[in-house]
């Protein structure tokens, strides 16, 4: 079966930045199972998968804006820390989730001085170019609950509650 819209798509994963340092692997875990055409996974990724079927290996280069985005400035705030439950366990680069206008968001702490927190919003991987080597495990039809749910069920596949 090839991958297309309204499939079950199962890889296996390796991504590295620029560097060719790894930053993320289903190596030793779980594959990646995701809906095809549903969003569940970076636009750039889900186009450069298109029209493969199982078993097919692919090397694919994403730049930041079919990926998560350019890095933004305008998402980059200074909070209070009095804004924090618990202030004293305030560290940088510690990572928290917040509710935005956009929904909730991924923040990061890149500094803190005196009684404030500059926090980052931007995705941790926004403005990067990034690098996938990919191995199609498995491709089939979803199941009228997945495509009415918008996500993959099953083995493999990350439930919701």
């Amino acid at each position: 079966m090839i991958i297309a819209k309204d499939t079950v798509v199962t890889i296996d994963y390796s991504l590295t930045d620029e560097e060719g340092e790894l930053i993320d692997s289903s190596e030793g875990e779980e594959p990646l199972v995701y809906l095809h055409g549903h969003h569940g996974i970076i636009p750039g990724l889900e186009e450069a998968l298109a029209g493969h079927q199982e078993g097919d290996r692919l090397e694919v280069t994403i730049p930041p804006e079919e990926g998560y985005g350019d890095w933004d400035e305008d998402l980059v705030e200074i909070v209070s820390v009095s804004d924090f439950d618990d202030p004293e366990t305030l560290e940088v680069g510690s990572q928290f989730e917040t509710d935005t206008e956009e929904g909730p968001r991924l923040a990061t702490i890149i500094e803190i001085e005196g009684g404030e927190v500059t926090v980052d919003l931007n995705h941790p991987l926004a403005g990067m170019t990034l690098n996938f080597d990919i191995v199609v495990r498995n491709v089939r039809a979803a199941t009228a609950e997945e495509l009415a749910h918008g996500h993959p069920h099953g083995a493999g596949a990350h439930e919701h509650d």
